[in-house]
């Protein structure tokens, strides 16, 4: 049985997938692991696909990256899951630094679990993920990795190597690197009830937090994100985000992110800026809005 198993949705991006497995293959402890594929509608390539490592490859009708999530834990026999994205390349001892993690943390007093957890089995484990420099990095790429707006690790970095404060660990639930047991993501499984790209992870994330669930910050188990933004990219991207966070504010009342009060006058108000920022929070109200 495998100790690990790997799961990572795709759609329609036969190349990337391919390179990713590539790193996937190159692991430390390749041998402990599995490699679960989902895909998010069908591609006809996949079916045919061959692949460096061995795969178990299974298709759902088109809906959201959390919906192809859930089907990979259906399917995964690892003892914990690692969720990553089909353009994350794994550094070659990632998968180890992660199972590494939760032995460690195993032995570490930790008052914030649910009663009658065993602590080792009952935590999520959240990996470093930078840009890949191979696609070269654009200037909004630096500043959504500055600000948070992709992913937030310059907000953690004095929790490395322990556990996030709970009050705002669902922020970084990032699904496109992080592990957690299996038990755990059959327990709480993410919505299959939205339908816009965007924040299911961290809606998920909330749900992890309320069950006292806790997220510690692993910086040693490092992936590169292969994806080359532009600002027109960016921009297109915070649209949908906006719609996205509007939806599943309605589907959860006690989701948080939404800009309300005084800082959705904030808001408004720096997106009359001709700024990056202000381009950006144009686009998310627009979204929102829309």
């Amino acid at each position: 049985m495998p100790l690990l198993s790997v799961i990572i949705p795709t759609h329609k991006r036969p190349n990337i997938l391919r390179k990713c497995l590539e790193h996937i293959a190159s692991q430390t402890i390749a041998d402990q692991s599995e490699v679960i594929v989902i895909g998010d509608g069908h591609n006809p390539h996949l079916p045919n696909f061959k692949p460096c490592v061995p795969v178990h490859y299974f298709e759902i009708p088109k809906s959201h990256q959390g919906s192809a999530r859930n089907e990979g834990v259906k399917h995964a026999k690892g003892k914990y899951c690692l969720f990553i994205g089909d353009d994350i390349f794994l550094e070659p001892d990632a998968c180890e630094k992660h199972l590494e993690a939760h032995r460690r943390v195993a032995l570490r007093p930790f008052d914030g679990l649910r009663a009658g957890s065993a602590q080792g089995d009952t935590i999520a484990v959240l990996g470093l993920t930078t840009w890949d420099p191979e696609v070269g990095i654009t200037p909004v790429m630096r500043w959504l990795e500055k600000t948070g707006w992709q992913f937030g690790y310059g907000k953690i970095a004095k929790y490395a190597h322990n556990f996030i404060p709970a009050p705002v660990q669902h922020r970084f639930t990032y699904t496109s690197h992080l592990s957690l047991p299996t038990s755990i993501a059959r327990e709480y499984a993410f919505r299959d009830d939205v339908s816009h790209y965007g924040w299911e992870d961290i809606e998920w994330g909330l749900r992890l937090r309320q069950a006292h669930i806790p997220l510690y910050y692993q910086p040693d188990a490092k992936a590169l994100h292969h994806h080359r933004i532009t600002l027109e990219d960016s921009l297109k991207r915070m649209e949908i985000i906006g719609k996205s966070l509007a939806h599943i504010s309605q589907k959860n009342a006690e989701f948080d992110r939404m800009p309300k009060g005084w800082k959705w006058w904030i808001y408004r108000m720096v997106s009359i800026l001709p700024t990056m920022r202000g381009k950006h929070y144009r686009a998310l109200l627009k979204g929102i809005n829309s």
